[in-house]
C-alpha cells in the first residue's frame, strides 16, 4: 500500500504539502478541537474512510457549498477544511457507516488528485497570523462575558460547556470550540472556518454571538407576549391543533387543507344564480385566510355548506298527463271533485304554456276529511317531490325567514331547511295548520309568509340567514286550514280557496270500502285471512261509533276491531275466515256511543232543531223556549255569542210585529218572561244562522202549536222577516242527513250551494227554499185540522198564493 499521507518539499514553495482522502460534508461544519459523529452512506466517501483507517486514520473534512448535492465535484466543494482523526468507525447493516472523528488542523486545498474511488487531494496548513497580547486578552474577555450571557438565556447550554469554556486561554482554540457549539448558519460558520487573521474570527465570532443572543431574547420576548395574550379560546384552539395532529398520525381526521380543496370542489361544480355565486366566492375566500378552528371559521363554513346544498336549479320532471293524474287522484281520494278539477286544470295550462307559475290552493275542511294526504296525491299525480311543513304552534317569525347570521347558532328558516331536504326546486309544498299560527314579541309568521305565498313576489325570496334571493315560484305551495276565520284577510287574498266539506255517510262507506278496510287489513297483519266487512257492518261504525265529518275516528274503530281478529287469529289457529257484521260490531266495539239519529221521539211544543256549522262539519243544534209570567224579560241561556243574542232579539221583535195577525195577544211581552235556552251549554255558539229557529221556537211557544221534529232549519233573520243567506249549508244538509231529518228549510239565495251536495242525499231529503219567515212558519209549525195559522186570508205566506198573483201585490201584503 502506497502512503499517501507522506510530506514532500514543492519546488516552487516552502510552505508543507501533503495528500489525504476527502470527505465532503453536508449540513456540518467540523472546527478543530471539535469532536462529532458522522454518518457516511456515498460510495466514495465511504471508500475515503476506509483508505485513511488503512493508512494513519487521518482524513480531510469539508463542506459542501450546496447540500442537495449528491455527487458533488470538485467545484462544489470548499477550499477550506479541517483535517481530522477517525477515532471510531462501525458499519451499520443498512450498509452506511458511522464515524467518529476529531478536528485537528485548519488546511486549504491545493489540488485535486484523480482517482475514481474517493476524493484525494494535496493540502497545506492554514497558518494563522497573531495579534498582541493585549488585544488577545480583550478580545476573550468579551467573548467569555457574551458567551456568558447567551448561556443563561438558553437552557440548552450546559453549565461544563461554561466551564470549560472558561478555562480556554488560547484564542483560535476558544473561537473553534464556541463556534463548534453554538447554531449559526452554515455560510457563518464556513467563514469563521476560513479566517485565517485571529483578530477578524475572534471579532466575527463576537458579533455572531451578540447576534444570536439578540435573536434569542427577541424570542423570549414574542413567546412571553403570546404567552400573556392567549385567551381561552386560543389556548383550546392550539389543544384542538394537538389533538387533529394526534388524530391525522393514526388516521382519525383529515387534514383542514384537504377539507377547503374538497369545499372548492363543490363550490365550482355547484351552479347557482349569480348572486349566490358570487356571495360564496367571497365567503370562502374569507375562510382560508382564517384558522381553521376559530369560531368565525365554523360559521363561514357552515354559511357556504347552506348555499352550496340549495338546489337552485334542481327540479323534477313534472308529470303533464292528465289522464294519468287524473286516475291517480281517484286512486287515492273518493270525492273531492273541486279540488281533483283544480289541480287537472293547472296541469292542463302547464301542458300548453312551458313557464307558469305554481299555483298557491288552501285546503279548508274539518278534521280528517283529507286535505294534508289530498296534497301528497298532487305531489304523486304531478311527478313531483313532496314536503310538509307543520305551522301549527309556530310564533316567531324568524321560522320562516331564518335569522341573521349575528346571532350564535342561527340557521335558515324552515322554508329553506324543507328545500334542503327535498332536493328540488319545484316541490309540493304543503304548509299544514296554516289556521294555527300566533304571534307574539319575536314578530308574525303569517306577515311572513305574505312573500312566500305572493306568485308575484316568491321569485326572489330572501332569507334572512342567506342574505340573497332564492326563487319560489316553482313550487306548488298547498296550505291546509280547519278555519277560514283565523287566517289573515292578507293571506287569505294570496291564495285560491277550497273547501273540503265534510263527507256523508255515502261516500264514508265507500271511502271505509275501498281505503281503509284494505289498510288496516295489511297494518294489523291480517293479509292472507279472509276478512270481510258487511255493508251494515261499516255504517254502524259510521253512524253508532262515530261523529265526525271526517273519516280519522271511522280509521281507528276499523283499526281496532282489526286487532281484536288479530288475536282471535292467533286463539283460534282453525278458522281463516272472519265476517264483520252490524252485530259483531257491537262485540267489538262494546255499546254503541251515539243514537243512530237524533231527531226528537215525537212532535214538542217550543223545540226546533237548527243547524250549525262547527271546525269538524256541520251539527244539529236543539233551540228550547219556555213562556213564563213576569214582566217582559227575555233570557237567552247556553253560552249564547252576541250575535247570537241579538238574533234573539230580533226574532222577539218580529213576533211582537206579527203578533195580531198571528193571533197572539198584543200585550203578552209585558205579562210574560221568555227563556230561549240552546243545550250544551259549555259549548260556545255564536252566529246569526240560528236566528229563524229561534224565532220558529218562539212562535210555537206562544201559539202552544207543536213543531214537526223531522224537520231542521238554518237562516238569518231581519226584524222584517227576510231570510237572509247563510254559509256551511253542505256541512249543514249532511249533519240533518245524519241526524234523520226529513225536510230542511234554508233560504232562498242558498239553492246555488247545493251543487256540492251529493245526489244521493239531496234525493233522501226535501229541500225547501224560503225569503221570508211567513214561509217558514207554516212548514214548521203542526196546525190542527181546520186551523188557521194566520188570523186574515191575506197573510197566507208566498208558496200558497196561487200563480196569478202579482209580484206588487205580494209585496204589498208584505
Amino acid at each position: 500500500m502506497i502512503n499517501l499521507q507522506k510530506f514532500f518539499k514543492d519546488d516552487d514553495s516552502d510552505a508543507q504539502r501533503f495528500m489525504l482522502p476527502l470527505l465532503p460534508l453536508r449540513d456540518i461544519v467540523v472546527f478543530p478541537h471539535m469532536v462529532a459523529p458522522l454518518f457516511v452512506g456515498r460510495e466514495k466517501s465511504v471508500n475515503a474512510l476506509t483508505e485513511a483507517m488503512n493508512n494513519d486514520k487521518r482524513v480531510f473534512l469539508s463542506t459542501q457549498k450546496k447540500a442537495g448535492i449528491d455527487n458533488p465535484t470538485e467545484k462544489d466543494i470548499s477550499n477550506i477544511g479541517t483535517i481530522a482523526n477517525v477515532l471510531q468507525i462501525l458499519r451499520l447493516p443498512d450498509g452506511t457507516v458511522k464515524a467518529l472523528i476529531e478536528g485537528k488542523n485548519r488546511a486549504s486545498i491545493e489540488r485535486f488528485i484523480k482517482n475514481k474511488d474517493f476524493f484525494q487531494v494535496e493540502l497545506s496548513l492554514v497558518v494563522e497570523t497573531d495579534i498582541s497580547q493585549a488585544e488577545k486578552v480583550a478580545l476573550i474577555r468579551a467573548i467569555n462575558t457574551s458567551f456568558d450571557e447567551y448561556a443563561k438565556l438558553n437552557k440548552n447550554i450546559s453549565k461544563d460547556l461554561v466551564s470549560s469554556v472558561a478555562s480556554i486561554t488560547e484564542p483560535s482554540k476558544l473561537a473553534d470550540t464556541i463556534a463548534s457549539h453554538l447554531s449559526f448558519r452554515m455560510e457563518d460558520k464556513q467563514r469563521l472556518l476560513e479566517i485565517v487573521t485571529l483578530e477578524d474570527r475572534l471579532a466575527l465570532l463576537l458579533r455572531l454571538i451578540k447576534m444570536e443572543t439578540d435573536i434569542f431574547k427577541t424570542d423570549q420576548r414574542i413567546k412571553t407576549r403570546v404567552r400573556d395574550q392567549m385567551e381561552k379560546t386560543q389556548k383550546n384552539y392550539y389543544l384542538s391543533e394537538q389533538m387533529r395532529a394526534i388524530k391525522k398520525e393514526i388516521g382519525g381526521e383529515e387534514d383542514p387543507s384537504d377539507e377547503l380543496k374538497d369545499l372548492e370542489k363543490r363550490i365550482k361544480r355547484k351552479r347557482m344564480s349569480k348572486e349566490a355565486a358570487a356571495k360564496v366566492r367571497h365567503e370562502f375566500r374569507k375562510l382560508k385566510m382564517m384558522t381553521p378552528m376559530s369560531a368565525e371559521a365554523t360559521v363561514v363554513r357552515g354559511y357556504i355548506d347552506w348555499l352550496i346544498s340549495l338546489p337552485w336549479y334542481d327540479r323534477s320532471k313534472v308529470r303533464k298527463d292528465i289522464e294519468e293524474a287524473d286516475q291517480i287522484l281517484e286512486e287515492d281520494h273518493y270525492g273531492l271533485k273541486k279540488p281533483k278539477e283544480r289541480i287537472l286544470e293547472y296541469l292542463a295550462v302547464q301542458t300548453l304554456v312551458r313557464k307558469i307559475r305554481g299555483p298557491i290552493l288552501c285546503f279548508v275542511g274539518p278534521p280528517g276529511v283529507g286535505k294534508t294526504s289530498l296534497a301528497k296525491s298532487v305531489a304523486r299525480a304531478t311527478g313531483r317531490k313532496f314536503v310538509r311543513l307543520s305551522l301549527g304552534g309556530v310564533r316567531d317569525e324568524a321560522e320562516i325567514r331564518g335569522h341573521r347570521r349575528t346571532y350564535i347558532g342561527a340557521m335558515p328558516g324552515k322554508i329553506i331547511q324543507s328545500l334542503k331536504k327535498v332536493g328540488v326546486n319545484n316541490p309540493v309544498f304543503c304548509l299544514d295548520e296554516v289556521d294555527k299560527m300566533s304571534m307574539d314579541f319575536r314578530g308574525d309568521p303569517s306577515a311572513a309568509l305574505l312573500e312566500v305565498l305572493d306568485p308575484e313576489q316568491n321569485y326572489g325570496f330572501n332569507d334572512h340567514y342567506l342574505d340573497v334571493d332564492y326563487d319560489l315560484s316553482d313550487i306548488l305551495f298547498i296550505t291546509t286550514a280547519n278555519t277560514l276565520p283565523e287566517i289573515p284577510l292578507p293571506l287569505q287574498d294570496r291564495m285560491e280557496i277550497i273547501r273540503l266539506p265534510g263527507y256523508s255517510d255515502y261516500e264514508k262507506y265507500h271511502i271505509a270500502k275501498d281505503f281503509l278496510i284494505s289498510k288496516q287489513i295489511k297494518m294489523n297483519g291480517l293479509e292472507g285471512k279472509n276478512v270481510k266487512f258487511s255493508k251494515n257492518a261499516v255504517l254502524t261504525a259510521i253512524r253508532r261509533y262515530t261523529r265526525e265529518s271526517g273519516v280519522r275516528n271511522l280509521e281507528r274503530e276499523i283499526s281496532s276491531i282489526c286487532r281484536k281478529i288479530a288475536r282471535e287469529v292467533l286463539q283460534e289457529k282453525e278458522s281463516d275466515t272472519f265476517k264483520v257484521t252490524a252485530t259483531s260490531v257491537q262485540k267489538y266495539l262494546g255499546p254503541p256511543r251515539f243514537k243512530e239519529v237524533q231527531i226528537e221521539e215525537e212532535d214538542q211544543v217550543g223545540i226546533v232543531t237548527g243547524l250549525a256549522w262547527t271546525q269538524v262539519g256541520g251539527e244539529l243544534l236543539y233551540v228550547e223556549t219556555l213562556i213564563m209570567p213576569g214582566k217582559g224579560k227575555l233570557i237567552t241561556t247556553g253560552k249564547m255569542g252576541e250575535v247570537m243574542q241579538e238574533s234573539a232579539q230580533a226574532a222577539l221583535s218580529y213576533v211582537r210585529s206579527r203578533a195580531e195577525r198571528l193571533a197572539i195577544d198584543n200585550k203578552f211581552y209585558k205579562t210574560k218572561d221568555i227563556h230561549i235556552h240552546i243545550p250544551e251549554g259549555a259549548i260556545p255558539k255564536d252566529g246569526p244562522s240560528a236566528g229563524i229557529a229561534m224565532c220558529t221556537s218562539l212562535v210555537s211557544a206562544i201559539t202552544k202549536r207543536p213543531v214537526y221534529r223531522d224537520i231542521a232549519m238554518t237562516g238569518e233573520i231581519t226584524l222584517r222577516g227576510r231570510v237572509l243567506t247563510i254559509g256551511g249549508i253542505k256541512e249543514k244538509i249532511l249533519a240533518a242527513h245524519r241526524g234523520g231529518i226529513k225536510k230542511v228549510i234554508i233560504p232562498k239565495e242558498n239553492e246555488k250551494d247545493l251543487k256540492d251536495i251529493p245526489a244521493n242525499v239531496l234525493k233522501q231529503l226535501e229541500i225547501i227554499f224560503v225569503e221570508h219567515m211567513d214561509e217558514v212558519l207554516p212548514h214548521a209549525l203542526i196546525i190542527e185540522e181546520g186551523g188557521r195559522l194566520f188570523k186574515d186570508e191575506k197573510d197566507i205566506p208566498f208558496p200558497i198564493m196561487p200563480e196569478e198573483v202579482s209580484q206588487e201585490q205580494r209585496s204589498a201584503l208584505i
